[in-house]
Parts: structure tokens; C-alpha cells; sequence
């Protein structure tokens, strides 16, 4: 088990801010083995045992990994070993970055934003893997996040690797694009995908037959990646800038749906101040979403 004492990080609202699929709270297991029952034992020794129920679990499935994460205020418990922690979660979740930077950074006369980031200031933007991103962004257009997580969910279950950790924890690894590239353009609405079955199947194809290099894509800047991703078949802008925020760490994305939309014309007429803050617009970006989507303004 990795300890971090943490601030600007919060796995609650990282859960809650559509940026990632496969991570959950577990509720309803404080009882139970596992993770839970290790942080009550070990809350315990730290005053009385009834504060040890404000821990807060997550699972997180992510490049065929699993993790089980607790905390409780400012403490985070990572349920893995310090060599992984450092190799993966570490980066996964950003850890190094200083986002309080970024925050102080925004014009105190903006008050929006600045509710927008207080309202969200746990958050972090992932890196996670870009093939699941481009998975996961073309399931999301015309989406609702439950609906995502649930297509996802089928996908992993009905064509990923079933893996179990050494605590017998159950998991499925995300389809290869080989796998899906097999399948029929119809095949996908079996796992509730809709019409959006035959974007995933085809991007698989192109991926799959080295069309689309993925891991080129990796090595390009923002916009020539983005030229590359709006390529594939069913990729927008939106989409494409989904992918470079949350995959490729393209800080300087900002995508826009319409909770953004929405904020975008209540609060900003002249359109949101990119130049002002330049090369962190993803950040931002994210801070009003979650506002939008949970807070309101």
C-alpha cells in the first residue's frame, strides 16, 4: 500500500468528470474484505474508528490494470506495491503536475472561472491509453456518461481478456483493436453501442491494418495529432480534442459539447480567453465542465 498526504487531487471528482469510464466508487463493502476493510483497520489506529468511515473507495481499470484507491481528505491510500505506483499510477493520475498553479493563474476578476475552479479543483486530467480513448470518445457522442460506462462495461466483458489480481478482485482488460476489427459493423449493438458500433469497427480496422499509427499519433504535437485523429471514421472535433486532452496530455485541448457550449455563451461572449491561458486551456476546460455538469453556475 502507497500513503500520499495530497492536495488538488480528488478521486471522487475525477470519477465524476467524464474523462474516464472504468473507474467507480464501491459503496456498500465497509463490512467487507479488500481495501475497505484495510483502511478501517488501519484509520483505527488514528482516533476513533467511526472517522475511519469517512474513507471514499474507487476501482480504476486502466491499461490492463486494476487499482483500488481510498481517501479521506488531503490521505490517499493506492492498493499496490511502490514499484507500481511509481511506474504507472503515479503518471496515471498526474501526481507530479502542479495544478494549484494553473488555478492561481486565472484573472481574479473572472469570477466564473474561479467558482468553476473551486467547484472542481480535485481534478487532474488522466493519461490513459489512446486506444481506449478513441474507443471510449467515439461511444461518447450523443451520450450520456451511465450509457458510456455501461457500453464500455459490455465491451470489456463480452471481448476483453478476463483477469483477476492476486486478491481475486475480477476484471476484464480493454478489447485490443484487433479483436473488434474482426467483428461485424453490426456486431456492437449487441453491447448497446447503437449506431456508433460501426465507428469503433472501423477505426479498429484501420487500426489494426497499420492505416491509422497509433503510436505515431503519440509523438506529434496537438494539432498535427488532431489532423491524424479527425481522420478516423466518426471522429469530430470534439472528439478528436477528447483524445488529445485525455490521451495524448495535450494540455492546450479544449473540447467543446454543450455543457461547455452552454458556458461558453452565458459567460463568454467574445469566446473563452485560450491566449491568456496557453498551454493549460484543458484544465480549465475541465474545471467548467464538471461545473456545468454537477454545480450549475
Amino acid at each position: 500500500m502507497v500513503v500520499l498526504q495530497t492536495d488538488y487531487f480528488d478521486l471522487g471528482q475525477i470519477c465524476r468528470s467524464g474523462q474516464c469510464f472504468r473507474m467507480r466508487r464501491i459503496e456498500g463493502e465497509h463490512e467487507g474484505t479488500g481495501a475497505e476493510k484495510i483502511c478501517l483497520d488501519v484509520g483505527a489506529g488514528h482516533g476513533d474508528s467511526k472517522t475511519s468511515l469517512g474513507w471514499e473507495t474507487y476501482e480504476i481499470i486502466a491499461d490492463q490494470k486494476y487499482l483500488r484507491a481510498s481517501q479521506r481528505g488531503r490521505e490517499c491510500r493506492f492498493f499496490c506495491c511502490q514499484e507500481e505506483f511509481e511506474d504507472f499510477w503515479k503518471v496515471y493520475f498526474d501526481l507530479e503536475n502542479d495544478y494549484k498553479a494553473y488555478i492561481d493563474q486565472i484573472n481574479p476578476r473572472d469570477a466564473y472561472l474561479l467558482a468553476a475552479a473551486d467547484s472542481g479543483s480535485g481534478i487532474r486530467i488522466l493519461r490513459q491509453d489512446l486506444w481506449e480513448m478513441v474507443v471510449s470518445f467515439l461511444i461518447s457522442q450523443q451520450n450520456n456518461i451511465v450509457r458510456i460506462r455501461r457500453c464500455i462495461g459490455n465491451i470489456c466483458e463480452r471481448y476483453g481478456e478476463r483477469k483477476e489480481t492476486p486478491e481475486g478482485w475480477e476484471y476484464y482488460g480493454f478489447p485490443k483493436a484487433e479483436t473488434l476489427a474482426g467483428l461485424d459493423e453490426v456486431a456492437l449493438m449487441e453491447c448497446n453501442l447503437g449506431y456508433r458500433g460501426k465507428y469503433v469497427v472501423r477505426t479498429a480496422r484501420s487500426v489494426a491494418s497499420g492505416e491509422t499509427d497509433l503510436e505515431q499519433i503519440r509523438k506529434l504535437p496537438y494539432r498535427k495529432a488532431k489532423e491524424e485523429l479527425l481522420k478516423l471514421f466518426g471522429v469530430g472535433e470534439k472528439v478528436a480534442d477528447c483524445i488529445c486532452l485525455f490521451a495524448l496530455h495535450d494540455l492546450e485541448a479544449f473540447p467543446v459539447d454543450t455543457h461547455i457550449n452552454q458556458a461558453l455563451e452565458a459567460h463568454y461572449k467574445r469566446g473563452f480567453p485560450k491566449r491568456r491561458y496557453r498551454g493549460f486551456q484543458g484544465v480549465l476546460q475541465q474545471y467548467i465542465f464538471y461545473y456545468e455538469l454537477h454545480s450549475g453556475s
